[in-house]
């Protein structure tokens, strides 16, 4: 069987059977509206807590994640449910748990590895952009490596440049990794699960802005394929695409904007490999007109890879260039007035969407 084969028929050539669930169409997942709410963290604990009682090969490892409950309580309980051999408290060494882990995935185990900070996560770059993603290649299918990097991403809050990068437009740059970075609570349940399952390393990126973010979560599990970009609002005037934080801001100028007659689709994409392109073409051919909100800078970005494929694919439907709103091409400041002017906010963005309507009305 040629590994083709074997991924058409959910045989992954390095594991084995698939472990991923039968997906259902976005109609058929739970509602998202109900008595239960529950916050951004809760809700990743859920799902991580729910794969560890399917599977006694998952474990969570970081710094703080047991004895302390994890540095922003993501694991609370978790310890006392699991134990010390499946909940495991790491040294301060990034670079020595994401690489023994990669090593761990290799082996058959389903890793969770928690950095505090994915800014730390450089500390630990070659292993988790050099070795994981590339395993299954460089082994001809032989070894792969079912692991999930996850952990805080983004302007934190008065944290200053070091501690509050947006990797996602570094690391998306790697082929053989998967990116997901939810923007609510029940989209982390339902991507981190999945994650989770998933036979490649997947990187899963949170804001530690949201992890108080409160939203109905259903109790039970459900998977959310990725891929499969969500419409968040609807309109026919202009595109807003974006992911992760940025998508509540998006909301909150499209609704102002709706204010005076100007409707704008807002895509929450949740995923950034892989991107569901399809779903952007789709909204541009209606709407005629895009700005993509990224939360990292502007220049080799996600956004600039989302505008490239959109002038590859439906050219001829924009009636205005593609517009974008990053942050602002500097290191992140600590000031929190310069911070808020530094950063994506619904003020740009409603600017940025005035300008393309004005422009071609």
């Amino acid at each position: 069987m040629t590994t083709l084969e074997m991924i058409d028929s959910k045989i992954h050539p390095a594991v084995g059977e698939w472990t991923l669930p039968d997906f259902v169409d976005e109609a058929d997942l739970p509602g998202r509206d109900g008595d239960r709410v529950i916050q951004f963290r809760e809700a990743i604990r859920e799902a991580m807590s729910h794969e560890m009682r399917q599977d006694e090969k998952v474990f969570l490892i970081g710094e703080e994640v047991a004895e302390y409950n994890g540095a922003y309580k993501i694991s609370q309980g978790m310890l006392d449910e699991f134990g010390p051999r499946r909940i495991i408290d790491s040294p301060i060494s990034e670079n020595g748990f994401a690489g023994m882990c990669i090593g761990a995935a290799m082996y058959g185990l389903r890793p969770i590895v928690e950095f505090m900070s994915w800014s730390f996560s450089f500390v630990a770059a070659d292993a988790i952009l050099n070795n994981a993603p590339k395993m299954l290649y460089m082994s001809g299918g032989q070894w792969g490596c079912p692991i999930v990097f996850r952990g805080n991403d983004g302007a934190g809050g008065q944290l200053a440049s070091t501690h509050s990068w947006c990797v996602e437009g570094l690391y998306a740059n790697v082929p053989g990794l998967k990116m997901a970075i939810p923007s609510n609570p029940y989209d982390a349940k339902g991507l981190l699960a999945t994650a989770i399952r998933d036979p490649d390393p997947v990187f899963f990126l949170e804001s530690e802005r949201m992890l108080g973010d409160k939203a109905h979560v259903p109790e039970e599990q459900y998977y959310i394929p990725f891929g499969r970009a969500r419409l968040a609002r609807e309109g026919e005037h202009c595109t807003l695409v974006s992911f992760g934080r940025p998508v509540h801001f998006c909301v909150e100028a499209a609704e102002k904007l709706a204010a005076d007659g100007i409707e704008c689709d807002v895509l929450d994409m949740r995923t950034i490999r892989p991107l569901d392109i399809d779903a952007v073409i789709k909204s541009v051919k209606k709407t005629s007109r895009v700005v993509v909100v990224d939360q990292s800078w502007p220049f080799g970005g996600v956004s600039s890879e989302v505008i490239t494929q959109i002038c590859e694919r439906c050219f001829d439907y924009l009636d205005h260039p593609p517009v974008r709103v990053n942050t602002e091409d500097v290191p992140t400041p600590y000031a929190k007035n310069l911070e808020a002017a530094y950063l994506p906010n619904p003020t740009k963005i409603e600017a940025a969407v005035r300008k393309v309507i004005e422009a071609t009305a």
